[in-house]
């Protein structure tokens, strides 16, 4: 039903799969002049321009997955995506500036120097020219659902990646599908990023929990095919998520050997990457921090405020 469309990113990850069904096109990519040009051509071999593209659905907002929106809403596409990802790509600087308010000061909470985490948190504003903010004309949550080519097409609310994740599911040739963003990956086991509370001065989200709860959740779903926002198509869902999870637990278990005598969310990082680039500190951390969370909530490891700094030790 979806043919996958790759388009170039300026990013590590590589290509972005775009979707396209008939005149909806799902996440078509960072808004860069290469990408367009791709998509473009891309479209052109189908015998459509933008104008014929009637809806643009996003999995999440992130600026790879829907950076071009814009474009595509000001040809006239209308701009489908969940109520938490709508906020978000409605005024996205916005969001940039919310989660540099409070990890600046939670980087140096965990152990990092002021210097440092006012790098780290600065640096994602180079992202903001891949995602312009664009208007969402339909917003659908959990269990609402819509009709693309005939087909009846039902949001899955997911967590763990990204602020207003949606799975796009299906049923087609007598399976049950999904579009899953970067939720679930071939080859690459996605990143739980850090998120700031919904609210200042709320609570901080326990992502890598919520992560996996969402995986074994689905891991039961009875999926057949999984079509994600990077890599190649998944056959075979139930047992890429269990390797998911696999690795989730393994990476538990290194940060849980690190944790001996009071150790620092920066401790954890370097003990398990090293030497980092400073481009890489913001998913670092987010790995060190997301395990932390795991070991806490499971009571393996405690945490308490050291003189402004969060230390984890194991209970005694």
């Amino acid at each position: 039903m979806f043919t996958r469309l790759p388009v170039p990113t300026p990013f590590q990850v590589g290509p972005v799969n775009a979707y396209l069904t008939e005149r909806t096109l799902v996440d078509p990519g960072p808004d860069s002049e290469e990408a367009w040009s791709h998509l473009l051509d891309e479209l052109d071999e189908r015998g459509l321009v933008p104008a014929d593209i009637e809806r643009i659905l996003v999995t999440h907002p992130h600026p790879d997955h829907f950076g071009l929106a814009a474009r595509f809403r000001d040809a006239g596409a209308e701009i489908v995506a969940s109520p938490d990802a709508a906020t978000i790509m409605a005024d996205f600087p916005a969001q940039f500036e919310r989660e540099r308010a409070f990890f600046t000061d939670f980087f140096e909470r965990c152990g990092m120097a002021a210097s440092t985490a006012d790098t780290v948190t600065d640096l994602p504003e180079t992202f903001l020219q891949y995602g312009p903010s664009v208007t969402t004309d339909r917003e659908i949550g959990d269990g609402d659902s819509l009709t693309v080519a005939e087909t009846t097409v039902t949001g899955r609310a997911v967590r763990g990646h990204a602020e207003g994740e949606l799975l796009f599911c299906y049923e087609h040739d007598g399976g049950r599908r999904a579009l899953v963003g970067d939720h679930v990956l071939a080859e690459i086991t996605p990143n739980p990023f850090l998120l700031p509370p919904a609210e200042s001065g709320g609570e901080r989200p326990r992502v890598l929990p919520a992560f996996n709860e969402s995986l074994r959740q689905l891991r039961t779903a009875d999926f057949d095919r999984f079509l994600p926002g990077h890599r190649g198509i998944l056959d075979a869902p139930s047992q890429r998520v269990g390797e998911i999870l696999d690795a989730h637990e393994e990476r538990t278990e290194n940060v849980r050997e690190l944790v001996d005598g009071p150790t620092t969310p920066l401790d954890v990082m370097e003990g398990l990457f090293g030497d980092l680039p400073i481009t890489e500190y913001f998913p670092g951390m987010s790995e060190a921090v997301g395990h932390l969370d795991v070991l806490e909530a499971r009571g393996e490891v405690a945490c308490r405020d050291r003189g402004g700094v969060l230390v984890y030790e194991r209970p005694q």
